[in-house]
């Protein structure tokens, strides 16, 4: 039974970690919540009991095992670091510490085995990237991967509960334009090398996880006007030829994925079919003739849940082992 604290308990992201906690019977004997100043005071239900929030600040961290942080980056990298000086173990949601070269950026499924008992900070990664490693896990493993080209369909939720306000009210209070009846292609800020730092996030997080430092990856994230679950249209061109009814196989139950490829029932994968549920779906998988030994494959998955906070749970459940 480990002592835990939730980081930004308040946001999407800390409230769905919460319940997961809860779903999963995570072994807990005492937990904390930590929000702003705020919302010190107010009372979160846990297990049938009703927690008070409490402010964050480094005290907090005394005494505790493990605390998984939904903050911002400006927040995270001063709270992770005072909660290893304290002995806590963190697993973050930010991306403050992705990159850095020690610091372990895990998809449970896929390269969880990487961790050591002396990481304290571990990272979690971007929520299009948690979705589309495991299907690219499978495929490296049995055929080689040459060249990634993402294409995102996200949901306004991993923007926060402002941005799920603008998609319902049809204001812009937290993008450049209005995203009900728009599509934008600008996620996070333009680099000098005319891509923005979500498309970064997701060119150097996939070559990190994988283990492949040199793989080809480009990208191209827009936010679309849905409120959860984020789609991924992926092009791979692989290192050796495929048939299609093996491939299939490498998804169908397989590392938290779920088969939904059937064009003749219209069966394929949706935003509204991955809401609320941990699976990734993979599906609309075919050869793609332009290119050898290429195929293309449509990932959708809810973006809080798997590609945030159950992800996170998941690491948490590996450091308790």
């Amino acid at each position: 039974m480990k002592k835990v604290i939730v980081a930004g308990a308040t946001g999407l992201v800390g409230s769905t970690i919460i319940s997961i906690l809860e779903e999963r019977n995570f072994p807990i004997s005492e937990i904390k919540f930590l929000a702003s100043e705020k919302s010190s005071g107010k009372k979160i239900k846990f297990r049938g009991e009703e927690i008070e929030i409490r402010e964050l600040n480094p005290e907090e961290f005394d005494g505790f095992d493990l605390a998984f942080f939904a903050l911002d980056s400006s927040l995270a990298s001063h709270y992770a670091i005072e909660a290893k000086n304290r002995g806590v173990k963190v697993v973050d949601n930010s991306s403050y510490f992705r990159m850095e070269e020690n610091i372990p950026l895990i998809v449970p499924e896929v390269n969880g085995d990487t961790i050591s008992t002396d990481d304290y900070i571990i990272a979690n990664p971007n929520c299009s990237t948690i979705q589309c490693i495991a299907p690219l896990y499978q495929l490296e493993k049995k055929y080689g991967l040459e060249r990634v080209i993402f294409s995102t369909y996200q949901s306004v939720s991993g923007s926060g509960k402002e941005a799920l306000l603008d998609l319902e009210n049809g204001t812009n209070n937290v993008y450049p334009y209005p995203i009900k009846d728009n599509i934008l292609p600008h996620i996070d800020s333009f680099l000098d090398n005319g891509y923005t730092k979500e498309e970064m996030k997701m060119i150097n997080e996939t070559r990190k996880i994988l283990g492949l430092k040199d793989l080809n990856v480009t990208v191209t994230t827009v936010r679309v006007p849905v409120s959860y679950s984020h789609c991924v249209s992926i092009n791979v061109e692989l290192k050796n030829d495929f048939n299609l009814d093996d491939l299939r196989e490498l998804f169908d139950g397989k590392l938290g994925m779920v088969l939904s490829d059937n064009p003749d029932q219209n069966i394929y994968p949706q935003p509204r079919d991955a809401k609320g549920k941990d699976d990734i779906f993979v599906g609309r998988i075919r050869r793609d003739y332009s290119r050898k030994n290429a195929l293309n494959l449509f990932v959708v998955a809810d973006n809080i849940r798997k590609g945030a906070a159950l992800n996170a749970v998941q690491i948490g459940e590996l450091l308790i082992d």
